[in-house]
């Protein structure tokens, strides 16, 4: 496990290879785990050599989701994207009216 660990700190795709296609005995779980890796040894070895990430998208997907979920929702498209992007600070919400407030 720490050998893999640092494979991927290091960017080093052949040891990663060699440790995917390993047949020395393991554990249940990480046995599991390399057989995804296995699978998808190509986007596996991608991912580890080049600098790109897909997280901010993946987040961004998230918070569309929670705001799905939060909202039961919306009576339509509109204000859904309304409200993502008040999340996002594209809009910003309005002021409230000064005649109704009272100090």
């Amino acid at each position: 496990m720490q050998s893999f660990i640092q494979a991927i700190e290091t960017n080093n795709t052949q040891e990663l290879k060699s440790l995917i296609t390993s047949k020395d005995s393991i554990g249940t779980l990480m046995h599991k785990t390399l057989l995804t890796f296995k699978y998808n040894l190509k986007a596996v070895l991608n991912g580890a050599a080049l600098p790109y990430s897909n997280g901010c998208l993946e987040s961004f997907n998230r918070k569309i989701k929670q705001i799905e979920r939060t909202a039961f929702g919306y009576s339509n498209f509109t204000n859904l994207l309304t409200r993502i992007r008040l999340e996002e600070n594209q809009y910003t919400e309005k002021e409230p009216n000064s005649l109704l407030m009272t100090a």
